[in-house]
């Protein structure tokens, strides 16, 4: 392992080299810096782990040069020294961003054990950030968030359908993320350098949604002063995504089948035929075979759009999509509002998996910006969320004082939860930290979205029944 660097920046030169001769039998590999604007200069060229600088000293202080610094993009860890021991000091380093101070004259086994936790600090933090990352990584799929097994099978539909050009259909209810899906094969597919097209369906009258998808001649209809290109031409050689698709009328599904048939139409009151290459995603919340049988959507387009489906599960069926979606919004919503909302209080996120989000996950993302705009602390509480979502409140001040008294079940909920909270949402981390399935947690928050918790009797059943299969 190469050793770590360190920066040593003071004007007083017999103090600075005797610091750099204790660090460097050390180990540390050692740079120096006589003053602040040396000092800003090395700190690009050397890219120290941490920097030792003095506070006071000519041309430019220490607390200027890491404002500086932090200004430059630099992440080194800062440790001041000053031969002032004031509070006041102290307070103003930590302020501007120091992880510690020191007071001279220096003690060599103080110094040695201060820079030892700033290293070992600063160790914690980038392996907590890369963890995030990775937690994130693995949490989505073309910005869609989540890594249930209903959605793990979503992916694996999209990821074997995208590379042909057969018609999708995706049902699902209102909120679930059908356009995500629509996109996601979009750019899955050998057209994703094309233009992705999309069309509100419910959203535009008959005529108007005609003249969207085929565009019109010149004096067509009343209002048509110039020949207008459809969405079929805009998305020519890529993907058109037709969303709730069950709402056209029967005339536009006439047409519309023609196309799926022919890849041929002509614009409102013209006599061009045109052709066209445009891959077909279509999505609705209606049942549409219920719709056939009801004679209100044609059986042929019905076959034709239904090469391939994609059903996306609401999310009070995959829970375990919870965690990761809250820590996203939270990301999202914190940046938008200038918020610092780092996570969720205790009893929080039990709330959250209580609820059955008919609005699914639109309902969700609606109720986490809420909650952060009316956030006061750096916690999202049970009193942040809408009313409909405050269930009881969590027994006791906090996890770190179930034990004693405790179940073992209740004692097993909290850490489930918590870690969790702590991972991102990630049940694949979570179960690698508890040391469990990532089964047995999906099987969990299903028990705790439904109010109940098993026994201790029925949670030792259960871990024995796993270890032993």
């Amino acid at each position: 392992m190469a050793a770590e660097r360190i920066l040593v920046v003071d004007d007083e030169d017999n103090a600075r080299r005797a610091i750099g001769t204790i660090l460097g039998e050390e180990g540390y590999e050692v740079a120096e810096a006589s003053n602040g604007v040396d000092a800003l200069s090395r700190i690009t060229d050397f890219s120290p782990a941490v920097v030792l600088s003095d506070v006071r000293m000519p041309q430019m202080d220490g607390l200027t040069l890491l404002k500086k610094a932090r200004e430059q993009g630099s992440d080194a860890t800062f440790v001041m020294m000053t031969a002032f021991a004031s509070v006041e000091t102290a307070v103003e380093a930590m302020r501007a961003g120091a992880d510690n101070y020191l007071v001279k004259p220096l003690d060599a086994d103080a110094v040695l054990v201060i820079l030892g936790k700033a290293l070992e600090k600063r160790s914690l933090r980038r392996e907590a950030e890369s963890l995030r990352d990775q937690v994130r990584q693995r949490a989505r799929f073309h910005n869609i968030v989540g890594d249930s097994p209903q959605l793990q099978g979503v992916y694996d539909v999209v990821k074997r359908a995208a590379g042909t050009r057969a018609t999708v259909l995706i049902l699902g209810e209102s909120g679930t993320g059908k356009e995500l899906i629509a996109q996601a094969l979009h750019q899955e597919s050998p057209r994703k350098d094309k233009p992705f097209i999309r069309v509100h369906c419910a959203a535009l009258s008959e005529n108007l949604l005609e003249s969207e998808l085929f565009g019109h001649e010149k004096g067509s209809f009343t209002g048509a002063a110039a020949r207008k290109e459809g969405r079929f031409e805009l998305a020519d050689g890529g993907t058109l995504f037709l969303d709730e698709i069950g709402e056209i009328s029967p005339s536009v599904q006439v047409k519309l089948l023609r196309v799926l048939q022919q890849r041929e139409f002509e614009r409102v009151g013209g006599i061009q035929t045109l052709k066209v290459d445009v891959r077909i995603v279509a999505a609705t919340h209606r049942d549409l075979a219920a719709e056939v049988k009801a004679g209100r959507f044609r059986e042929d387009l019905f076959y034709r759009l239904n090469v391939v489906s994609v059903t996306l599960p609401p999310l009070r069926e995959r829970k375990s999509d919870i965690p990761p979606l809250v820590n996203h919004f939270l990301e999202k919503y914190g940046e938008s509002y200038g918020k610092q909302v780092k996570g969720l209080a205790p009893g929080t996120l039990q709330a959250l998996l209580a609820h059955d989000w008919p609005g699914n996950i639109r309902e969700l993302e609606n109720a986490i910006e809420r909650a952060i705009v009316l956030a006061q602390g750096s916690e999202l509480t049970t009193d942040d969320l809408p009313p409909v979502l405050r269930g009881p409140r969590p027994s006791g001040s906090s996890s770190n004082n179930l034990i004693p008294g405790a179940s073992m079940a209740t004692i097993e909920r909290e850490a489930i939860l918590r870690t969790l909270e702590m991972v991102q949402g990630s049940t694949s981390r979570a179960a690698e930290i508890l040391g469990i399935s990532v089964r047995k947690i999906q099987y969990r928050l299903k028990e705790y979205s439904s109010g109940k918790t098993p026994t201790t009797h029925e949670a030792e059943e259960e871990s024995a029944a796993e270890s032993g299969s």
